[in-house]
């Protein structure tokens, strides 16, 4: 064994919890960090994503309300106004008979007139199966687009919520990474100083000097990294220098309930906005049948008119024959006209193509319903990989909580060993490391289970931005 020089203890690595360096690393930030359910508010004004199906939701509706016009009345009003100039005229010629010679007589026609009219129209149906089937489709498709909004904002709640831990993670490495250089630096220390007296080898400090260039490296990725996790926050939350807050000391993660999977799968089905939006699917694809199939039926239309019309100016008839001339005026009266019409429309043949649409919207409507069985034998699979991570983060955090005492005992039987003399400054750098590596990993498994929480309540469909109250509950005040 190479000896080296024990350094005073005041100056050996002590025993100090990440979650302690942690906090002491915010404290003074503390004031500005904000909670998960803060920054979801905040993406929520902000992520394109959301607001993007949110506005197709919203324009879903103003789609629906068009279909539904379809079973109201159309009233229209028409106005229209003719100016004639007109000049006629003719000439009759009676034969002679044996009482009378030939009579040659002369019509001329000069009219100027201007007609303006008005006509009121109304029209309703009062049958057409392929109407109804219309606004049944539209209201589906606004079943359909709630499903897809309520999936976008569960979407929301797990990328912020990976997003925030994800910080805190990276804040965990960086802090691991830094304690582990400090410890490794006095390391470096010692061994250039035994170097120096004599009592150790160029290769003690060649190593040492090796795992602090490491560590160095270590800490600049870990920093990078950090960085690179805070810039994907303030993006999704739109705020410049988002910081989350960490875990509150002691952690205790909230039982998982219900604790069956297959009754987290029964919710599933019932629930999930995957397993709506494939059932309204399928909905759709009835309805588009039904509309074929009415191509076959008769509608009805009832309509109705009225009419009134305002005419002015005159026409001057002028007739010539041997009798005399004569003059005769002439103007137009005002006119009303008002009209009831019931209009039965029968199909008979349109070349097969009402047969031919039948069978394609059958096809499609198969399809559908293949879908919908994709998308519950989907869910059921999500749900059970998402319940058993849980399950199974749940049970690496109590390792891991194991492992974390078992460190804590280790170092502080490794710094006593350094008291005595029986342990080298190598031997408890090793047992400090090992004690924040563990830290670092079970707070880790925390922010897993904790995401994971959120991710089978996703699943099943039953993640709500009120969910995010109890992860907050985890965190520092």
């Amino acid at each position: 064994m190479t000896l080296t020089r024990r350094l005073p203890l005041s100056r050996a690595p002590g025993l100090k919890p990440l979650a302690l360096a942690l906090a002491l690393g915010l404290a003074a930030g503390a004031a500005q960090a904000q909670s998960l359910r803060e920054l979801y508010e905040a993406a929520r004004a902000y992520d394109a994503t959301y607001l993007g199906a949110r506005a197709t939701a919203e324009a879903t509706q103003y789609r629906a309300d068009q279909a539904g016009a379809l079973r109201l009345p159309t009233v229209g009003l028409q106005a229209t106004s003719t100016y004639i100039d007109s000049k006629t005229g003719t000439r009759t010629v009676v034969p002679p008979t044996a009482a009378a010679s030939a009579i040659t007589s002369t019509t001329t026609t000069d009219a100027r007139t201007t007609t303006n009219q008005v006509v009121l129209s109304a029209q309703q149906t009062l049958f057409n199966k392929a109407n109804s089937a219309t606004i049944e489709q539209a209201d589906r498709g606004v079943a359909i687009a709630l499903a897809q909004l309520r999936a976008a904002e569960q979407d929301l709640v797990v990328r912020v919520a990976q997003a925030y831990f994800d910080v805190l993670n990276a804040m965990d490495t960086l802090s691991t990474v830094q304690a582990s250089k400090k410890a490794i630096s006095e390391q470096l220390a010692s061994a250039k100083r035994n170097f120096e007296v004599g009592t150790a080898t160029i290769t003690d400090t060649r190593e040492a000097q090796a795992r602090y260039d490491l560590a160095l490296a270590q800490e600049l990725a870990a920093d990078n990294d950090l960085r690179v996790k805070r810039l994907a926050l303030d993006q999704l939350v739109g705020r410049p220098n988002a910081t989350p807050r960490s875990l509150a000391v002691p952690v205790t993660l909230p039982p998982l309930a219900p604790a069956n999977v297959d009754d987290w799968i029964s919710a599933a089905d019932a629930r999930s906005p995957t397993i709506q939006q494939a059932q309204f699917n399928l909905e759709v694809a009835q309805l588009e049948t039904r509309k074929a199939r009415a191509g076959h039926l008769p509608t009805l239309t009832l309509g109705a008119n009225y009419a009134k019309t305002y005419p002015s100016g005159s026409a001057d008839v002028t007739t010539t024959d041997p009798t005399g001339t004569g003059t005769v005026n002439s103007r137009n009266l005002n006119s009303t006209s008002a009209g009831v019409a019931l209009t039965l429309n029968v199909p008979i043949f349109a070349g097969f193509s009402i047969q031919n649409r039948v069978k394609e919207t059958l096809s499609l409507e198969e399809k559908a319903r293949n879908d919908l069985d994709v998308a519950r034998r989907g869910i059921t699979q999500g749900t059970r990989q998402a319940y058993f991570g849980v399950q199974t983060g749940r049970a690496q955090v109590k390792a891991l909580e194991a492992a974390e005492s078992s460190s804590k005992l280790a170092l502080e039987a490794t710094q006593l060993g350094y008291k005595v003399g029986v342990r080298v400054n190598l031997d408890v750098l090793n047992a400090q490391t090992q004690l924040y590596t563990t830290q670092r990993d079970l707070a880790k498994a925390r922010y897993d289970v904790i995401v994971g929480d959120l991710k089978l309540r996703q699943a099943t469909g039953q993640l709500q931005p009120e969910d995010l109250e109890a992860a907050d509950a985890l965190l520092a005040r």
